[in-house]
């Protein structure tokens, strides 16, 4: 895997996780099956891995019970972080 094949991967999470923050309201928590369906997505593995996680670890993105986030309860919304990096695009 050379340096091309790692600037590939990191490009697509960059490009899913602008989808995913282009399918939110900003000011408004969203479940995961609200963001699943507005991004046309089936299998929660996928959307799990590819968009929602990395949205997560680099805090685009933000849980609303953040101590029990696999809560039925469990919702999704941008943070400042989030809203700054959809302005600059």
């Amino acid at each position: 895997m050379g340096v091309e094949s790692t600037e590939q991967v990191t490009e697509q999470v960059t490009e899913q996780v602008a989808s995913l923050l282009g399918v939110m309201s900003e000011n408004t928590a969203h479940t995961r099956a609200e963001l699943m369906k507005k991004l046309s997505l089936k299998r929660r593995e996928t959307f799990h891995a590819n968009y929602l996680k990395p949205a997560l670890e680099a805090t685009f993105v933000e849980m609303t019970i953040p101590d029990k986030s696999i809560s039925r309860l469990q919702k999704y919304r941008q943070t400042e972080k989030g809203q700054q990096l959809l302005k600059s695009e």
